[in-house]
């Protein structure tokens, strides 16, 4: 079991960022790919929920045409995100906005592609935050939201490379990835209403997959 964090928030968001910038900088451009690969477009609206300080989104910015907002209910997150955006010269495409992923400030049908790598393990009700996905996309959009490392060489050394680093962390992984978050992330997609919705683990990671038909 992890010890209990203690740290302020801005303190979490550096820690995350620096971790962002560091062992987990290769997997953003390659999780993007993946995304925009299976979304099947590079154009549109992109949303990044739960966004930290704005590594994904600024990857699924440079890898398409799309406008991307990077989503988080910390502030401190977006600051760091703020500045990421800026140094990569991103302003125009990509931006911030706070809020909750049950609550989400955005309109219905106001997204195409809707993201997210690792939050969704923090969510405390994951039902009311993939309605809110799900709500805001629009017919023909997607939503891939879960966890994992874009394929198997990453996967090995980033986990190898995190366990060295902290040996808590190994527990807090495992629970990520196990039958039991699979089942849970089955069970709440399973009551989304007017999307398509499944749950794929493989070596990219364990993602829960909407898709709204163009009918919708």
């Amino acid at each position: 079991m992890m010890s209990q964090d203690t740290r302020t928030e801005q303190e979490k968001a550096e820690g995350m960022n620096r971790i962002a910038e560091t062992i987990f900088a290769p997997v953003y451009p390659v999780l993007a790919g993946m995304f925009l690969e299976r979304f099947g477009r590079l154009d549109g609206v992109c949303v990044d929920l739960g966004s930290g300080p704005g590594h994904l989104a600024i990857a699924v910015a440079k890898a398409s045409d799309m406008m991307v907002w990077s989503l988080d209910f910390s502030a401190a997150a977006q600051a760091i995100a703020e500045t990421n955006i800026r140094n990569a010269g991103l302003e125009g495409r990509v931006r911030t906005i706070r809020g909750d992923v049950t609550r989400l400030p955005l309109p219905d049908a106001s997204a195409d592609l809707v993201v997210s790598r690792g939050s969704v393990f923090f969510w405390d009700d994951l039902p009311a935050a993939l309605h809110e996905a799900a709500r805001i996309l629009r017919a023909g959009g997607m939503a891939i939201i879960g966890g994992g490392f874009g394929n198997a060489e990453l996967n090995e050394r980033i986990v190898r490379e995190m366990i060295r680093r902290n040996p808590d962390w190994e527990g807090f992984n495992r629970k990520n990835i196990s039958s039991e978050t699979m089942q849970r992330f089955l069970k709440a997609v399973s009551v989304v209403e007017g999307v398509d919705g499944d749950v794929v683990c493989d070596d990219s990671g364990l993602w829960i997959v909407m898709r709204k038909g163009c009918s919708a």
